[in-house]
């Protein structure tokens, strides 16, 4: 009888501990997802029975009133991380037979954000994701209780069981401490806007890293995201010979590369750069830009894994492990620095 007790307050977490596989696993069994090995099916789905397991009463009860759909806010901006989370959040929800009905919101306004979220409640979404590029709608988002899950793509330095994100703390450390590893001697920061959580995260990660290596700290100075607003920082700080600077995107940083040729500054010999994102682009420039590469299809893929996970099991708290970033290294700031006294021929 104690087995049959255990058997009817099963979980997902249970059943994929008894399969030996990840919840994400069983979520995609339960949602008839593609992408599962038959053997894999098999084991998930003798597991399932095993323990007797079924969704919670409140899951059941969204079942039967289930569109099928997901609502999407986004922040209305064309820059290449927020596009990119929304453009493979879609093909994730696809692939999972899921339709997304998308609203874009303004990046820093709370009001249109809940508005946004209001029109997609009225229009029955199974649940809602948000690309969030703003600190007061991250903090907003965690305080909200709704009746459907709700899952964000945002950075924090405070881990949130309804927060996806990639590491951008530990991106940032590693494009600051490649830099150093190479040679330049300190390492300057062109930051994003002060208020957009992945910026703060990049900031803290290159603060603590040339913290560690003991090197002089200067202050970071803040852009738009725009190539424009890094030429224009690049054309008016007083930059030295031996310096790295760590670019907060990569189209600011070419826009650095564009105003440092102009002052005569040798990229890589006299100042190294580095980027974060890594654009198509960003290998055709010149030199071709050294960065930090994000894994949006992975993101989108475990942002669908969530919202089904929650929609199974709304009580769950798991938080999931930010994705983690990879150096990109190119001619912008190789492994070591060239000579300093090395000219182009």
């Amino acid at each position: 009888m104690a087995e049959d007790k255990s058997a009817k307050t099963a979980n997902i977490f249970d059943v994929a501990r008894l399969a030996g596989v990840s919840h994400q696993t069983v979520s995609r069994v339960l949602n008839n997802m593609p992408n599962v090995r038959p053997a894999t099916r098999t084991r998930v789905e003798q597991a399932i029975s095993q323990l007797r397991y079924s969704p919670s009463p409140a899951a059941r009860a969204l079942v039967t009133r289930r569109t099928r759909t997901i609502g999407l806010v986004t922040p209305g901006s064309v820059d290449y991380g927020p596009s990119s989370i929304a453009v493979n959040f879609n093909f994730a929800a696809r692939a999972a037979r899921y339709n997304v009905d998308a609203i874009s919101s303004p990046q820093s306004d709370v009001a249109a954000v809940r508005s946004a979220i209001d029109g997609l409640l009225k229009q029955r979404v199974d649940a809602i994701v948000l690309v969030v590029v703003d600190t007061e709608v991250l903090a907003a988002v965690q305080g909200l209780e709704l009746d459907i899950p709700i899952v964000a793509a945002a950075t924090s330095a405070r881990p949130h069981p309804r927060l996806v994100a990639i590491d951008q703390y530990r991106g940032g450390r590693s494009a600051t401490r490649h830099l150093l590893e190479a040679g330049y001697q300190t390492v300057r920061h062109i930051a994003g806007p002060a208020r957009n959580p992945d910026a703060v995260e990049r900031i803290r990660g290159w603060r603590d890293e040339v913290a560690a290596a003991r090197a002089p700290l200067t202050h970071e100075v803040h852009g738009d995201w725009s190539a424009a607003s890094g030429y224009r920082i690049a054309s008016e700080a007083d930059i030295s010979p031996g310096e790295g600077i760590f670019v907060a995107n990569d189209n600011m940083a070419i826009g650095v590369l564009s105003a440092l040729r102009e002052r005569g500054l040798r990229v890589p010999e006299d100042i190294g750069v580095v980027g974060f994102d890594d654009v198509p682009e960003a290998a055709f420039v010149y030199p071709s830009l050294t960065t930090v590469r994000q894994d949006f299809p992975a993101l989108g893929e475990i942002l669908m894994q969530k919202v089904l996970l929650l929609v199974e099991e709304p009580d769950t708290s798991t938080q999931s492990t930010p994705l983690p970033t990879r150096l990109i290294v190119r001619d912008s700031a190789p492994t070591t620095r060239p000579e300093a006294n090395r000219r182009s021929r």
